[in-house]
């Protein structure tokens, strides 16, 4: 029997045992080593920790009553707890979990026709500050841990069964290629076909723009996904959504991301949130096509989700449409996305930032 969604294992408050939650198989193999036990008693315990999702030690049957015995003395499964769940009137549901250091973080599962997506966070906060941005308001909290990055897959499984998503994307709070040891790591496990046996072509990343962070993943290989935050199409304008553009410009940016598609083979999704006035004009479209020119990608145009206290403008699903409309013919692949869980204020960070808020 597994634990609910929503609360701690009972020693979880045992500060000198070590949190296991997150580890990779490798890490488990070795760890069966130190305890005298064959390497593949690891992949044993892997298994039972993400494909059963049995947070018992005692109740591993194929391990030893002395391995379990001593895996429970020591060892401990930090789950993450659930503090507030919204459900959205378009099915979209959001999460606010609590880490064990009161932190908070963010999911969002997301219905659409024969998929159903997981938005996933990799830091509590964020410390690039996008103008438009709730979570960016917050400020970087801290780094999630692997365990902290799968314990929300994990988490979602234990409320709703194990086919309660097809997708995954890191494109919730926090910025990926800022906390990418731990993301490679959580990576490895929700992909593999011993862990939560994800496809790989089923999980994006999704960056703001980090040079290094892009290279980094082209030259591992591996097979993910990959989204941009671009938002706008001249270096003027995405400073003043984003700061991180004056650290990383837009031609360097091109020019890594030109790297990332001839390395990988493969084309990158860009996503450009609309705001009316802002960057919806015939001037953007032909930036944003020069821009884009001879880079393998798909567009995905999105409407501003508004957040409380910023001045952007959400234009109207008619707008959108008109300047997906204009771009279309100038690039290959565009698609207009449509917001999901307004109501709930799903957009990144809104929950957590409320609720940081009021802790303040």
């Amino acid at each position: 029997m597994t634990l609910p969604f929503n609360v701690f294992p009972l020693n979880y408050m045992s500060m000198k045992k070590i949190n296991i939650m997150g580890y990779t198989q490798p890490q488990l193999e070795e760890l069966m080593l130190t305890l005298g036990q064959k390497a593949y008693k690891g992949g044993q315990v892997y298994n039972w920790l993400y494909k059963v999702r049995q947070y018992d030690f005692n109740k591993m049957t194929d391990l030893t009553k002395e391995v379990r015995q001593r895996l429970d003395k020591d060892y401990v499964f930090d789950l993450l707890e659930l503090e507030k769940e919204l459900v959205s009137q378009d099915g979209t549901r959001k999460f606010l979990f609590r880490l064990s250091d009161g932190n908070p973080v963010e999911t969002v599962l997301i219905p659409g026709g024969d998929r159903t997506t997981a938005c996933i966070s990799v830091q509590s906060g964020c410390a690039l500050g996008c103008r438009f941005c709730a979570t960016g308001s917050m400020g970087l909290l801290c780094d999630l841990t692997p365990g902290e990055i799968v314990g929300q897959l994990l988490g979602l499984r234990e409320r709703f069964g194990s086919d309660v998503f097809t997708n995954v994307v890191m494109m919730g709070m926090g910025e990926p290629l800022l906390n990418l040891d731990n993301v490679l790591k959580a990576l490895d496990i929700i992909t593999d076909e011993t862990g939560l046996c994800v496809g790989a072509r089923k999980v994006t990343i999704s960056t703001s723009g980090i040079n290094p962070g892009i290279r980094k993943l082209a030259d591992l290989g591996l097979k993910s996904r990959l989204a941009l935050s671009l938002h706008a199409a001249t270096q003027e304008k995405r400073e003043q959504l984003m700061p991180v553009a004056r650290s990383y410009d837009l031609d360097s940016l091109m020019e890594t991301l030109r790297y990332y598609t001839r390395k990988t083979k493969s084309r990158v999704t860009i996503e450009y949130i609309l705001f009316k006035g802002f960057n919806d004009s015939m001037e953007d479209v032909k930036a944003l096509t020069r821009l884009l020119q001879g880079i393998p990608c798909k567009i995905n145009i999105l409407a501003y989700n508004p957040v409380e206290g910023l001045d952007f403008i959400r234009p109207t699903d008619e707008e959108v449409d008109a300047f997906a409309r204009k771009l279309y013919p100038r690039l290959p692949a565009v698609m207009v996305r449509k917001s999901r869980g307004t109501d709930v204020n799903a957009a990144c960070g809104q929950l957590a930032a409320q609720r940081q808020m009021r802790r303040n």
